[in-house]
């Protein structure tokens, strides 16, 4: 079962649509729907040093893409962290 999670979690499409879907769905504390590619993300969720290891981690467990400080914070908008993402990814 475990095996299959993973395999599921590796196939998560890399679009900005499903990249905040995901955030959306971590931060349960935020109402839905408000995030768009243009957000400021930091101060939607609210982004304290817990909730910056835990978009670090939510990021790593759905793209295998490992953020550093520097990429958190050299971005302000959703679209500009995801487009680290993407480059990381290749």
């Amino acid at each position: 079962m475990f095996f299959c999670l993973i395999l599921s979690i590796n196939k998560i499409k890399m679009t900005i649509e499903n990249f905040i879907e995901i955030i959306e769905k971590e931060f349960v504390e935020m109402p839905k729907g408000i995030l768009n590619a243009q957000s400021n993300y930091k101060e939607v969720i609210g982004l304290s040093s817990i909730n910056a290891l835990i978009l670090i981690a939510l990021i790593d467990n759905a793209y295998d893409v490992i953020l550093s400080a520097e990429d958190i914070k050299s971005t302000v908008t959703l679209e500009s962290l995801f487009e680290i993402v993407k480059k990381l990814k290749e």
